[in-house]
């Protein structure tokens, strides 16, 4: 019996959902992504899983909670996951933690799997153990299956934030998600092939990495939330997403970048093109040069 499992990376993206976000602009949902990006590619090391997003994969549209549940209801999923990270007063702080929700009442089998998920989850994220809690949040309430909500930790900390910014974190916490999941319904990990037992004579040349070729062609850094309006017009002419330079410092995320504000400083691509000036006027004025 093949395992359906339905999730969701919360909110959205890009300035898309009003506040959700770390008090230095960095988007929720960039977070949550990430995490669900991580446990979709750790679920196919299992046999008999099947994995279905209701939210919008760009992030550039913050799918109704009656779509997202409805979606899932409709497909038939046996379980459903929300990832997603906590704020507590949009202003930094030193609170801390990582907790999981249940609907209201007894649901043993949600509660049962959320036992699962969670203390593999509180070993990735090392933050502090807020324990297994209850809500009633449209998302546990109103899907037909076993379903939890986890809260990664808290963007508004700085203690917290220093976890959400590690991409190597995150990334754990995807996969302690998934092992949770394969522990709660008994998942059986995929056998994988015996090596050749006679040697290759000539090796074959090592294919390209697969990021590289997945890798997007052109995306657009804003220093803030204030060049958002600016590096819009920029998108929609070269279709390509907008990222905060504090998520991408340092990391390919693009073969051509577009900078929107700020220098070129830790930026990685083969190709960056700087239009930014002293201030936001004069970088308004390079991007509308460069669409004429």
């Amino acid at each position: 019996m093949v395992l359906k499992l339905a999730g969701c990376a919360g909110h959205a993206g890009f300035g898309v959902t009003a506040g959700k976000r770390s008090p230095a602009n960095e988007y929720e949902w960039d977070f949550n992504n990430k995490v669900i990006l991580a446990f979709e590619q750790a679920l196919k090391k299992y046999e008999d899983v099947v994995f279905l997003r209701t939210d919008d994969r760009t992030g550039r549209k913050d799918v109704s909670l009656d779509d997202r549940v409805d979606k899932a209801n409709r497909w038939g999923a046996d379980l459903y996951i929300s990832f997603h990270h906590n704020a507590y007063l949009a202003r930094w702080g030193t609170w801390t933690g990582t907790e999981t929700y249940t609907y209201l009442g007894s649901w043993p089998d949600a509660e049962r799997l959320a036992g699962y998920v969670h203390s593999r989850l509180v070993e990735a994220y090392g933050l502090k153990d807020r324990g297994l809690k209850k809500a009633d949040f449209q998302i546990l309430r109103e899907t037909k299956m076993p379903s939890i909500l986890l809260e990664g930790g808290y963007m508004d900390s700085t203690i917290d934030i220093k976890k959400l910014r590690d991409d190597k974190v995150l990334r754990a916490a995807g996969y302690a998600a998934a092992s949770g999941v394969a522990k709660y319904a008994g998942l059986k990990k995929k056998v994988t092939e015996k090596p050749p037992t006679k040697p290759v004579q000539k090796p074959k040349p090592e294919p390209k990495p697969k990021e590289e070729d997945d890798m997007l062609k052109k995306a657009i850094v804003i220093n803030g939330f204030a060049d958002f309006p600016v590096a819009e017009r920029l998108a929609l002419k070269l279709k390509a997403p907008v990222y905060l330079r504090s998520i991408v410092k340092g990391q390919k995320v693009a073969k051509e970048l577009y900078v929107v504000g700020g220098t070129k400083d830790g930026m990685v691509a083969d190709k960056v093109t700087l239009l930014s000036g002293a201030d936001r006027f004069e970088t308004a004025a390079a991007v509308g040069e460069f669409l004429k």
